[in-house]
């Protein structure tokens, strides 16, 4: 029995066995005693047959991620370094708005201090302000206007792609910035005394009170006057032209422009009148004249042939120049391209020309042909723009003749290579009112301004450090301590050795770092020196982007910068206004 029991069970399914044996256990468990008890305790659990050996699974292999490729993480990274970009950027500026818009309290002047009296506000003598510590002297500014003009965009004023207040920064701006107080007077010096060291003001705003006229007592003084649109004594150019240095000049452009325009499409307007009245002609080949004949053709092609239409075949723009070519300064390869684009552009140039007379509507002029002859012609003309040559100021002509060493100056004050004034002691001039080896241009302006504002830093150093040499030689004698005379003695030296340091300044030298311009349908050409004398030429549209770039940042406040870029956005999104004001 006990070997069919065993045979049954060896042939009975696992699962049976153990079914069998869970049923033993609870009749087991349901029997009373310590042994039921000890079995309910220590009975193992069984699992069914299926579940005999837990078998040890594989590792599954994990799945390999996707790889990015290399240009998706090329430009994760330039987004990112966009994103951070932008937002260092906005921080700045809005950094630079704040600083602007809240200037620190400054230092009364101090009385023992030496006067410092600038004349002008304009590249240079802003230059010397903004790098001039003003805790040395007491500074004491006069100029008829109260701002500084952004020159280099004058021309794009005339045609409305700049107002003009946003390329004008109010001079108390710049003032209001100093560590030291500034005083500033606008009013015009007509007389400069270098004998008794005295200046006369004059007040030539509308509005005048009881004192109209003074003097101003000065110590040193810095002459950046400018100078004044010179004729060349050519009979009619002073009744008939308009000139382009000032706010004033580029707003009666712009408005003689719409008057041309209104009147040519007059009702019963004759043809020959029609094309006179819209023949606009510019004198000077320079970067201005180029500039503004870029920017007028640009004002007709995008927006006078859209809204006034019938003058689209009449409308003429040209460029007379009395050398052989326009831009002289520039390199000849960039000459030919600014010819070719203009020709491209039907801006029509006319060299080797030379002004003879101009009235009311007509301009004469002298041809120099091919074969050296010459030849009188006639040009018509609506409007006259004269963009050339500069001739000095009447307080300069008058300061001129006080001076003997000045006898033969004839361009402006002429002066050493320290910026000294020949034949006078503490007086300085800069920019277009001075004659030097250099083009009176914006770029030697304010280098001649910095190079004063070191020069000036300079003096008040070495001043103070002789006060501090004489004072400390007062106390060596007066002590009897060998100790402290040899202390006294070794910061002496070290003074004197900063002293001979400080007296080492250069004479002043011009470092050309290249030139813009632009000229019409979005193109610019650059004449850039870089390292030791080495020229880089670039001419096109991206060198335009460059021009617009480089402006942008050479604009002297947060608040000109934003202003002139929202004028260019404005410009492209809507058109320039075509009203006359």
């Amino acid at each position: 029995m006990a070997s069919v029991l065993r045979s049954a069970r060896a042939r009975a399914p696992a699962h049976a066995v153990t079914l069998a044996k869970v049923a033993r256990w609870s009749a087991a468990s349901r029997q009373p005693g310590p042994v039921s008890s000890s079995l309910r305790l220590v009975a193992p659990s069984r699992s069914y047959a299926t579940e005999t050996e837990p078998v040890a699974a594989s590792p599954i292999p994990p799945k390999d991620a996707p790889k990015k490729s290399r240009l998706a993480q090329v430009g994760k990274f330039f987004w990112r370094l966009t994103y951070g970009s932008a937002l260092i950027g906005l921080g700045y500026l809005a950094y630079g708005i704040y600083e602007d818009r809240h200037p620190v309290d400054q230092k009364p002047p101090d009385p023992s201090k030496k006067t410092l009296v600038v004349l002008g506000s304009g590249w240079g003598s802003v230059s010397l302000l903004k790098k001039i510590d003003t805790e040395n002297y007491n500074v004491v500014v006069v100029s008829p206007r109260n701002f500084f003009l952004f020159t280099p965009l004058l021309p794009s004023c005339t045609t409305g792609t700049i107002e003009h207040r946003s390329i004008m920064e109010p001079l108390r701006n710049i003032l209001r910035h100093k560590t030291a107080s500034v005083t500033f007077y606008e009013a015009e010096c007509t007389k400069v005394d270098p004998v008794n060291r005295v200046l006369t003001l004059r007040d030539n705003s509308e509005i005048k009170g009881d004192i109209a006229e003074t003097s101003l007592p000065f110590d040193y003084l810095v002459i950046g006057v400018g100078a004044q649109n010179t004729t060349f004594g050519i009979p009619g150019v002073q009744e008939n032209a308009c000139f382009l240095k000032e706010i004033a000049d580029a707003q009666k452009i712009r408005t003689r422009i719409m008057d041309c325009i209104e009147t040519a499409t007059f009702k019963d307007q004759t043809d020959e009148e029609r094309k006179r009245l819209l023949h606009m002609v510019v004198v000077g080949g320079g970067p201005t004249g180029v500039e503004f004949a870029g920017e007028l053709q640009d004002f007709f092609e995008e927006d006078l042939r859209k809204w006034v239409p019938e003058i689209a075949d009449d409308f003429h723009v040209s460029l007379v120049e009395a050398l052989p070519n326009v831009l002289p300064m520039f390199s000849k390869q960039l000459i030919n391209y600014t010819e070719k684009t203009f020709k491209d552009e039907k801006i029509n140039i006319h060299t080797k020309t030379m002004v003879k007379k101009v009235d009311e509507k007509t301009i004469f002029a002298e041809v120099t042909k091919p074969d050296g002859t010459k030849d009188m012609i006639e040009m018509p003309y609506g409007l006259l723009v004269w963009a050339t040559g500069n001739a000095p100021r009447p307080v300069v002509r008058d300061l001129m003749s006080k001076i003997p060493d000045q006898a033969k100056a004839r361009r402006g004050l002429e002066v050493n290579d320290y910026l000294v004034v020949n034949g006078t002691e503490g007086i300085w001039a800069l920019g277009d009112c001075a004659a030097t080896k250099y083009a009176p241009t914006a770029q030697v302006a304010t280098q001649q301004g910095q190079y004063l504002a070191r020069l000036f830093n300079t003096m008040a150093k070495t001043q103070a450090l002789e006060e501090d040499i004489a004072h400390l030689e007062e106390l060596g004698h007066a002590t009897a301590s060998p100790d402290d005379k040899k202390a006294i003695a070794t910061e002496i030296e070290a003074k004197a050795k900063t002293l001979r340091r400080s007296k080492r300044l250069m004479p002043f030298q011009y470092t050309h770092q290249g030139s813009l311009a632009y000229i019409g349908s979005d193109k610019a050409i650059a004449d850039l020196t870089f390292g030791d004398g080495n020229n880089l030429t670039s001419s096109g549209q991206m060198t335009y982007l460059f021009w617009r770039s480089a402006y942008v940042s050479m604009c002297f406040s947060t608040r000109n910068k934003m202003l002139v870029i929202m004028d260019w956005l404005k410009v492209k999104m809507f058109g320039r206004d075509v009203s006359r004001e």
